[in-house]
């Protein structure tokens, strides 16, 4: 019986789980790293029992479970990165802003429910839409962030919230969402554009 590919990378994710659920740094920061991920898998799943993506967006989706459940064992901030730091001459560890960067992958996914289900009729709000919900996702992940930081216990909070001491981390980590999600959509669009030219009128 044939695998599909949306199962393998299921697999690697569970392999991966369970591998790097093995004594991370901080248990709490492992929780709360993992807790939006195992959401975002599960809710994969469940959509998927009534729309089929494509390769690429389980792709996309894929990349951000990746690297946040790597982020999760090590933290943010403590991820072996040092190559990347080291080669752009970097005061901190960008690996958080890579994550983030893929959050905005989930735009193609988003576009790809609006156009193959008809749910809307304008290519400019085919192109916005996606965008703005990345965007809006962001601003309520790093509002989360900010709550676990003040209510947790104070080296987890801190973790949690991979500031770095850049006290525009949030709006810098909103930033990169918003710009892997422009970079997303305009991939989608480039590979679509047929199907949009058929399906949508202005």
């Amino acid at each position: 019986m044939k695998i599909s590919f949306p199962v393998i990378l299921l697999g690697i994710y569970l392999l991966m789980f369970t591998i790097l659920a093995i004594s991370p740094f901080d248990r709490a920061v492992w929780w709360a790293e993992n807790i939006p991920i195992i959401i975002i898998v599960a809710a994969i799943i469940i959509i998927s029992r009534y729309f089929e993506f494509s390769n690429l967006s389980y792709l996309m989706m894929f990349v951000l479970v990746v690297l946040h459940t790597i982020g999760g064992h090590f933290t943010f901030e403590r991820v072996p990165f040092d190559y990347i730091t080291d080669l752009f001459g970097f005061e901190r560890n960008h690996y958080d802003r890579i994550a983030h960067f893929t959050v905005g992958f989930y735009a193609y996914p988003i576009a790809e429910i609006l156009i193959e289900k008809q749910l809307i009729r304008s290519k400019t709000v085919l192109f916005l839409f996606p965008i703005f919900t990345i965007f809006s996702v962001a601003a309520v992940y790093e509002i989360i962030e900010w709550l676990y930081a003040i209510y947790a216990e104070e080296t987890a909070g801190a973790a949690m919230l991979g500031s770095q001491g850049d006290i525009w981390d949030a709006q810098k980590d909103m930033l990169a969402d918003g710009l892997g999600a422009i970079c997303a959509t305009i991939l989608f669009w480039i590979i679509n554009k047929i199907n949009i030219k058929h399906r949508l009128t202005n």
